[in-house]
């Protein structure tokens, strides 16, 4: 299997070339030449891991067996329990829990194989120079990332966030991370801000030469990292499996997913799954009030002229969709057309496209319908559910109402409630401490919840990293973080 970016069909690599660069030299995104199909009825009674070696060595056919096994066990070991992603049925709902990880957090999935790939890849490619990682969070990445990343021999990694767009819980995990080879910048910008910068510094070829002549070259963790975006795949197939083990469905029976969206990659990963076979059908785009999405699968106009709003799912604070170019290809198969598309969205943040997106529906829930469906599940089932959890939830209900459809939904439940904890308390109608952890306490006494023992954690953590920086600085403090290294 090889790998080609959204922008040039002849820039062609392997699946470790392409993991390596991260994005495209042409400012692509990297796709699989294809999608392999499966069999569902041999995928079933598999356990997580035999499941994502299933599905992942159809993309990485030149790994030898054991060494994916190895990756693979390696990367889901005592981080996860014994079920790393499980599904939890309520009265009219099916949640499917991917916060059990190190950050709580569903990008713990593909940030705890990540690493072992880029690993493996350096070993393979025989690469002189060392990996420094880029990475612009809206929150949940950069903490998984520099916990995945932290202490790997041969990469570094920088983390940029927007010093108001995280919560308190998001900002700890990312400002307390321990590791020689971690680098964590507040910016006074978006992640919008952050996002665009990192891509415009992957194809600086000024900077590209500096950092060389230090020893380095760039990689990215966010999912414009084809690396980030397969491994994510497998956990739509463990919830459908686990929806027929359960005698919910039968094998074959349509399904749908209500999926909280920002960056479009964890949808995205939901359609490679049903162009592999997964019998998807619907994926369900929920947004907050930065409703872009919604807007563009309604109308096919992608206006990205508008202010970013600050709300109460941060994750998903997002104006520009990075992964939504990896679709644009798979839908229009003309990669002219998506280097035309990127070229006016970068210029003049808007364009328009006419094309068949039937596999989706899009909708947003706003600030105070978030906070109503987290004190109605409650209330309701008992479930505690955060903010984005609570967005994927209101959408569903809405799409149910709009289609009148009957087949079974799961919503994937993004991050622990306790990440959110004032969100959650201002929800559930409790009194707000002003204190992070003093919440914490406040909804495990209410909600009979245990808070996990990573938040209890955060308490005695010191702060290590505490640069606040502008945009404008970035390309700067790369290199003097590079400085400083060379010089130890």
């Amino acid at each position: 299997m090889k790998f080609f970016s959204t922008r040039n069909k002849d820039n062609i690599v392997s699946f470790n070339e392409a993991i390596l660069e991260g994005i495209a030299s042409d400012g692509g995104l990297f796709v699989p030449e294809y999608f392999p199909k499966v069999n569902i009825d041999n995928l079933l009674n598999l356990d997580y891991k035999d499941l994502a070696y299933e599905i992942l060595r159809l993309y990485l056919d030149d790994f030898k067996e054991t060494k994916l096994r190895e990756i693979i066990a390696k990367a889901y070991d005592d981080k996860f329990p014994e079920n790393p992603a499980f599904l939890k049925k309520t009265s009219n709902c099916y949640y499917l829990e991917l916060y059990h990880g190190r950050t709580l957090a569903f990008k713990d999935f593909a940030l705890s194989i990540l690493p072992l790939f880029l690993e493996n890849a350096i070993k393979e490619s025989n690469l002189k120079e060392k990996i420094l990682i880029l990475t612009a969070t809206s929150g949940d990445t950069g903490s998984s990332a520099l916990s995945g990343f932290s202490n790997v021999y041969n990469i570094d990694i920088i983390v940029f966030f927007p010093q108001n767009g995280v919560s308190e819980i998001q900002r700890l995990q990312m400002t307390t991370q321990v590791g020689n080879n971690t680098g964590v910048f507040a910016i006074d910008g978006n992640f919008d801000d952050a996002q665009s910068n990192v891509k415009k510094i992957f194809k600086d070829k000024e900077m590209l030469s500096k950092i060389k002549e230090m020893g380095y070259k760039f990689s990215s963790a966010n999912s414009i990292n084809i690396g980030r975006l397969l491994p994510q795949i497998v956990y739509y197939f463990h919830a459908y499996n686990q929806l027929v083990a359960m005698n919910e469905i039968s094998v074959g029976e349509k399904v749908s997913f209500s999926v909280p969206t920002g960056n479009f990659g964890d949808i995205l990963a939901g359609y490679y799954a049903k162009r592999m076979g997964l019998p998807i059908e619907k994926l369900i785009i929920a947004s907050n009030e930065n409703n872009i999405l919604t807007e563009f699968f309604e109308t096919g106009i992608y206006d990205a002229n508008r202010n970013l709003k600050i709300t109460n799912s941060p994750s998903m604070d997002i104006i520009i969709s990075s992964n939504l170019e990896r679709l644009i290809y798979h839908k229009t198969n003309d990669t002219e057309f998506v280097k035309n598309i990127e070229s006016n969205l970068e210029e003049n943040r808007f364009f328009k496209l006419n094309e068949d997106f039937d596999e989706f529906y899009a909708n947003f829930s706003n600030e105070d319908e978030t906070l109503d469906e987290i004190k109605r599940v409650f209330e309701k089932d008992c479930y505690l559910i955060d903010t984005h959890t609570a967005v994927g939830e209101s959408v569903a209900r809405k799409y149910r109402n709009d289609k009148k459809s009957s087949e079974k939904i799961i919503v994937l439940s993004t991050a622990s409630a306790y990440k959110f904890s004032n969100s959650v308390i201002k929800a559930l109608g409790l009194k707000d401490r002003g204190d992070l952890f003093s919440n914490c306490k406040i909804i495990k006494d209410f909600t009979k919840t245990q808070i996990p023992k990573e938040i209890l954690e955060l308490k005695d953590k010191k702060i290590i990293h505490d640069k606040n920086i502008e945009v404008s600085q970035m390309k700067e403090v790369i290199l003097k973080y590079l400085g400083d290294k060379n010089e130890n």
